[in-house]
């Protein structure tokens, strides 16, 4: 530059700084510098990851704490507290509490099985099928999304009908409607066959409700990319359809997937928690949380942790799943101002 001026440009928070002491930097890592600045989305997502490890430790805890699993009863058993023997089910049907014993922390139910291991097998259930209805809804509502924007015409129009038939029915009626008819005589798909009892069924139920509110905010962002000139320009290069669908526009609509997919996992944990609540979701003798608030609500006043304390594991998981995606979408979002220091 004439007289040594040394060149100026404005960063991404409208300071201007030299050349000299600029470094690229991706837009993935500008998103991990957003996200890593918002404590309290960090803190949730710990919070998280905590009760996913607290679920997986089910095993541990079965083995060398309790010396029980979450589906033997123990009604007629006896446990000793204060060097006196006391029952795990009162005669007049009220289980042992919570914090009376090492060996039932969190007390007993009304069949006498452990309410801690069973919280620890449950949110393993309410997890797993979370996150697995969630992968599906994904597969299908990004298929949907880029056969619906990119062909446009007859497909969009075609695929759109379909979604709003789903729209048009609540998303709990239609999830009890379908896991009603299916628990009683599973799902026959030519060569597939699966159990009433299984728990594909609801993580199937779930996936498939879901699909229209995931596709169809993904269509309007392929329909918008579809006319940029990235496209024209790959076209010219005579890419295929589908090359140009999965290279071209699905990394352009990544940041969103991920966004929609951490949100769908608690969306997706409160449907299961409500169908299984209602007998539509998970059977048994599987242990959801959903199922533990099922079982516990008759006896909400002579034994209330019944239902508080599967009731609280899904508010804390579904609220830190929520902080954190809201954080997750603030860092993705790359109208977001972040001053970039040397």
């Amino acid at each position: 530059m004439p007289g040594g001026e040394v060149p100026l440009h404005l960063d991404l928070s409208g300071s201007a700084v030299g050349l000299e002491g600029v470094e690229g930097r991706s837009p993935w890592y500008l998103a991990y510098l957003r996200l890593r600045r918002n404590k309290v989305a960090l803190a949730f997502g710990g919070l998280f990851i905590a009760i996913v490890l607290f679920c997986l430790a089910g095993p541990l805890w079965a083995t060398h704490v309790a010396g029980t699993d979450p589906n033997t009863n123990h009604i007629t058993d006896t446990i000793e507290i204060g060097g006196e023997e006391t029952d795990v089910v009162a005669p007049n049907g009220t289980p042992l509490g919570p914090g009376l014993h090492a060996k039932y922390l969190l007390g007993a139910d009304q069949n006498g099985r452990d309410v801690m291991v069973r919280l620890m097998y449950g949110g393993r259930t309410s997890i797993y099928i979370g996150v697995v209805a969630a992968l599906v809804t994904t597969f299908f509502a990004v298929l949907v999304a880029l056969l619906a924007g990119f062909y446009r015409g007859w497909t969009d129009s075609a695929l759109s009908r379909f979604m709003d038939v789903i729209w048009a029915f609540p998303v709990l009626l239609l999830g009890i409607a379908l896991g009603t008819a299916l628990a009683v005589g599973g799902l026959k798909l030519g060569p597939i066959v699966i159990a009433g009892d299984s728990l594909w069924i609801p993580i199937l139920i779930i996936g498939f409700v879901y699909v229209p509110y995931m596709a169809r905010p993904l269509r309007g962002e392929i329909l918008a990319l579809r006319e940029k000139e990235f496209i024209e320009a790959a076209t010219a290069q005579g890419k295929g359809s589908w090359r140009i669908m999965f290279t071209e526009l699905m990394p352009n609509i990544t940041s969103t997937i991920i966004v929609f997919f951490t949100l769908n996992i608690a969306n997706n944990m409160l449907l299961e928690s409500a169908l299984s609540f209602l007998g539509a979701g998970v059977q048994p003798p599987n242990a959801s949380w959903g199922t533990m608030i099922a079982d516990g609500y008759q006896t909400i006043y002579t034994a209330p942790h019944l239902t508080i304390v599967p009731g609280l594991m899904i508010v804390l998981t579904v609220l830190s799943l929520n902080v954190f995606g809201d954080g997750l979408r603030d860092a993705l979002d790359p109208r977001a101002k972040i001053r970039l220091e040397s």
